[in-house]
């Protein structure tokens, strides 16, 4: 129990339905939809589309998708794959004969076809109750109204800002700046496409004249994108992958999404005793930190379109993380490993709804980079992902960008199993962070016994490309300890990620929990 003397959030209980979500509009739509009638797929499409209008800098239309569900009744997780493919004409050869040793991130080469609305439609019509029109009502109200920006939106769009570019700063910044916390947002020209797509379904984004804006404002700047790229979109159910921790099972995206390097960090610790650590301790940052460094190298080495991943069945095995953990020095920070060439970053949205019947969402959506691509269509000022920087233009590599192919993805849902029955739907957004993020949380509960909401807020440390983050909420002597490991230690200027979580009870009571480092909630009722 936490100390109700100190700053701080209660968990929230409910048995009729549950979100959570990072912004507070989006939560009560979701419960708001449950209420009309619609299932959790309902409300998860509902608030995860009006997110786009709240965090623009986070995700919107221009993006991709990936989506876990657990039927009505069913202990069974579903997968859906809602990331989009490079234009057909891509091609690394190319990138590299111009002299690019990456995917240049601000570029119309690092725009890959948007997923999530064709996502959203095909799990409205196979899934939900309440059709498309209805799920998008209140992202067209609120795109024409308006949003207040909230806090922690206001300072990501201070920072991500710099990177809009032609229509997208007309667009995404008032008067020329980026607004601050309480002034309005709105984005006409998404509540058009919204009422097209309500009244049209998938169709009217993919094809006509939404599509036609799109491939037009690219093909203006160097873009390969064609009409065609568009219209062959599809969304793809795939089947999860699963490793165990502590007595549960950890159920994530299979690749091209990065979920296999969750559970792969996961069972390198599984070799040390991390339970016997202090939580808070430097003891377990370093063991957690050098963990982190090998599995992201597998990362690195083996994820991609699932299409060319050939050695999955290895990074997940149990004798490559007992090879892996043995190279650990518990007194010792090891080299960071090569970075490779691929693009990540820190931005996405997710949400989670659990409805009175028992189905479980756990939905994480994103344009990658803040304002991703930087790059809005001129007409309706669709602002464009650029998850093609998700490549690398290494020759032979499986994540090598090649047209019609999806890029490595970072953004994974997650969900945990308890003796075969689904307990807990989360996420935790931040870019390359969310693995060690979900190992982090799983590890939290596990380990410590963390209630839902203390297993969020507990403070995080990020070791990534020679740096470890160690945020504030450590104190100077766990970042001295870190220190004098070999680690270079800094305290990040922008918390690490963000999280929400469900946990469904054996008695049908919900739990909900939202970080705090972000400006949502959880609601139930």
């Amino acid at each position: 129990m936490r100390d109700f003397q100190k700053p701080g959030r209660s968990t929230v209980f409910a048995t009729n339905g549950m979100c959570a979500t990072s912004h507070p509009l989006a939560a009560q739509t979701a419960i708001e939809t449950l209420k009309k009638g619609g299932n959790a797929m309902d409300a998860a499409i509902a608030g995860a589309v009006l997110l786009g209008i709240c965090e623009p800098q986070m995700t919107g239309i221009g993006g991709d998708c990936f989506v876990l569900y657990s039927p009505a009744g069913s202990n069974e997780i579903k997968a859906l794959n809602g990331s989009g493919r490079a234009p057909a004409k891509a091609d690394a050869a190319d990138l590299r004969a111009a002299g690019n040793l990456s995917v240049p991130v601000y570029n119309a080469h690092a725009v890959t076809i948007p997923g999530a609305i064709d996502a959203f439609c095909h799990l409205s019509e196979t899934v939900g109750r309440l059709g498309i029109d209805s799920l998008l009502a209140p992202a067209i109200h609120y795109a024409e109204e308006g949003v207040p920006v909230a806090p922690r939106v206001a300072f990501d769009w201070v920072g991500d800002s710099e990177v809009l570019q032609g229509k997208a700063r007309d667009l995404y910044l008032i008067d020329g700046k980026a607004p601050k916390a309480g002034q309005i947002f709105r984005t006409p020209g998404q509540a058009q496409v919204l009422r097209q797509v309500a009244k049209q379904g998938r169709d009217a984004f993919y094809s006509g004249e939404i599509a036609q804006d799109m491939v037009d404002s690219l093909k203006e700047i160097g873009g390969v994108h064609e009409m065609e790229d568009f219209a062959s979109t599809a969304c793809s159910p795939t089947i999860p992958v699963t490793g165990a921790y502590g007595g549960v099972d950890l159920v994530e995206h299979a690749p091209n999404g990065q979920g296999a390097t969750a559970i792969l960090l996961l069972n390198i610790l599984s070799h040390f005793d991390i339970a016997s650590m202090d939580p808070f301790g430097a003891e377990r940052i370093h063991i957690e930190a050098e963990a982190s460094k090998l599995a992201y190298d597998a990362r690195n080495r083996f994820l991609a379109d699932a299409d060319y991943v050939t050695r999955l069945e290895h990074m997940l095995a149990p004798d490559t993380a007992a090879a892996l953990a043995a190279l650990i020095d518990p007194n010792k920070a090891m080299p960071a490993a090569a970075p490779l060439t691929e693009s990540v970053h820190k931005d996405t949205i997710y949400i989670t709804v659990v409805d009175n019947d028992g189905m479980a969402v756990s939905l994480i959506y994103s344009i990658f980079h803040g304002f991703g691509s930087g790059i809005a269509s001129d007409k309706f000022g669709i602002l464009l992902q650029n998850r093609g920087a998700g490549f690398t233009l290494e020759q032979g590599h499986p994540n090598e960008l090649k047209g019609g192919k999806r890029p490595m993805h970072t953004i994974i849902p997650a969900m945990l199993r308890d003796g075969g029955r689904v307990t807990t739907p989360f996420g935790v957004m931040g870019g390359a962070y969310q693995p060690t993020g979900h190992a982090r949380f799983v590890s939290n509960r596990q380990d410590f016994g963390m209630d839902l909401q203390a297993a969020l807020d507990a403070p995080r440390a990020f070791s990534y490309e020679g740096v470890l983050e160690v945020e504030s909420g450590y104190g100077d002597e766990v970042r001295a300890e870190l220190a004098a490991k070999g680690h270079n230690v800094i305290v990040p200027e922008t918390a690490l990620g963000g999280a929400q979580a469900i946990h469904i009870g054996p008695d049908g009571v919900l739990t909900g929990a939202s970080d705090p480092r972000k400006d949502g909630c959880a609601l139930g009722y």
